[in-house]
């Protein structure tokens, strides 16, 4: 096989890999769209699939700054899920939390001033 043929045939992979890609991104997002109605999903799905090129190409012009918006919320929020997990497994709290649990156990009797005083030294160190 000649290295230009190849060369070719990596290049047409890499086109239609990324051809599927598009579809596959666009199909995903019509069916999040909250904003469109099933019907109006009914028919985007539709002239997707039978007329794909065309489809992909007007939808993306149509609904670009739609799918960018979306796109962005679903990322922040799988962010703040991911902060919040984090935050519940390791048992973070600030240090005025800290504070409050530290006062509650002196006040309690738990523990002596001095002892207060010095965890209250080392949160705020």
């Amino acid at each position: 096989m000649p290295i230009l043929d190849l060369f070719w045939t990596i290049l047409i992979i890499f086109l239609w890999f990324a051809w599927l890609m598009v579809v596959f991104n666009t199909i995903v997002d019509l069916f999040r769209n909250d904003d469109m109605g099933g019907v109006a999903k009914g028919f985007w799905a539709l002239f997707i699939i039978l007329i794909p090129w065309l489809g992909v190409l007007i939808y993306l012009i149509t609904q670009s700054d739609g799918m960018a918006r979306r796109q962005a919320e679903r990322i922040q929020a799988s962010d703040e899920a991911a902060r919040a997990y984090i935050q519940q497994a390791a048992g973070t709290t600030s240090t005025a939390d800290e504070l409050e649990k530290l006062a509650a156990l002196r006040d309690n009797g738990t523990i002596t001033a001095a002892e207060f005083d010095a965890q209250k030294a080392r949160l705020l160190a």
